[in-house]
C-alpha cells in the first residue's frame, strides 16, 4: 500500500534506495547541522564547564528517586544539564547533533525549533520519571541528558525515509533498529561505572524509557510541527 502525493516507497527494502522527493541535493554541505541541536549540544558542554566549578561537582542537581516520592521535582529537570564526566557529556552532545538533526529537519514549521526543544525536554522528563518509578526510594543521584538523547534516537528511526515521512512504529526496519539500539543500551548499562563519576549513576533504564517515549511521541510532534506531514505506509507484497 502506498500513499498519495509522493513516489511509492517500499520500506521492506532500504528506504534510501528510493529517496523521497524532498531529499537534499547531492551538493548540500556534509556538515549542515540545524541550529537547535547544535545550540543544545554546545550548551551541554558549556554547562559542564560551569558544573565543574560547583562545590559538589553539580551532583546536588542530580535526580534522586526518593526526592520525587517526597514531592521535590526540581531534580527531574536539572539532572539533564549535569553530567558525570567529560566522556558522558561529549557522548550526549554527539547524540544530540547526530540524532537531533533529522528531527529538527522534520520540524520545518515556523515553531519547529520550539517543538524540537519541547520534544527533547519531554523525553528527558519521561525518562527520569520512568527511572524513578523503577527505583522508588533510591537515594543515588542520576545525572545526564542521556534519556532525552535516546528520545531523539528513537524518533530518528521513524524518520529514516527523510524529513516529512513518518515510518510506522511496528515496521520491520524500525523494529530491527530498535532491537540493535536496546542492545547498545544494555552494553552502556554494563559500562556505566566507567562512564559515570563523582558518585552519580548513568541509568540504562532511563535510556530505554526515553527511547520508547521518543519513538511514540514523534508521531504527534511530527503531525504538529512538520509542514510536509506524510504518513509513510509500507507496500505489502
Amino acid at each position: 500500500m502506498s500513499f498519495e502525493g509522493a513516489k511509492s516507497i517500499s520500506l521492506y527494502m532500504d528506504p534510501y534506495d528510493n529517496p523521497p522527493p524532498n531529499a537534499p541535493a547531492k551538493g548540500e554541505p556534509m556538515f549542515n547541522v540545524p541550529f537547535m541541536p547544535l545550540m543544545v549540544a554546545a550548551g551541554l558542554i558549556a554547562l559542564y564547564f560551569a558544573q565543574r566549578q560547583l562545590p559538589d561537582g553539580g551532583m546536588s542537581w542530580g535526580m534522586r528517586p526518593v526526592d520525587l516520592q517526597q514531592g521535590y521535582y526540581g531534580g527531574l529537570f536539572t539532572h539533564m544539564v549535569v553530567h558525570g564526566g567529560w566522556l558522558h557529556v561529549l557522548m550526549n552532545a554527539f547524540a544530540v547533533v547526530a540524532f537531533g538533526s533529522p528531527v529538527a529537519r522534520d520540524f520545518d514549521k515556523p515553531l519547529g525549533p520550539t517543538g524540537w526543544l519541547a520534544f527533547f525536554i519531554v523525553c528527558g522528563l519521561i525518562a527520569g520519571a520512568g527511572y524513578a518509578a523503577l527505583h522508588a526510594g533510591d537515594t543515588t543521584p542520576v545525572v545526564g541528558a542521556s534519556g532525552a538523547a535516546f528520545g531523539l534516537i528513537g524518533a530518528s528511526l521513524r524518520l529514516m525515509a527523510g524529513p516529512g515521512f513518518l515510518i510506522p512504529i511496528f515496521h520491520p526496519a524500525v523494529l530491527r533498529a530498535s532491537a540493535a539500539w536496546m542492545g547498545v543500551n544494555l552494553l552502556t548499562g554494563l559500562l556505566g561505572s566507567t562512564l559515570s563519576g563523582q558518585g552519580a549513576s548513568i541509568a540504562w533504564e532511563a535510556h530505554a524509557v526515553g527511547f520508547v517515549a521518543g519513538i511514540i511521541l514523534i508521531g504527534p510532534f511530527h503531525a504538529i510541527f512538520s509542514r510536509k506531514n506524510h504518513p509513510l505506509l509500507a507496500n505489502h507484497r
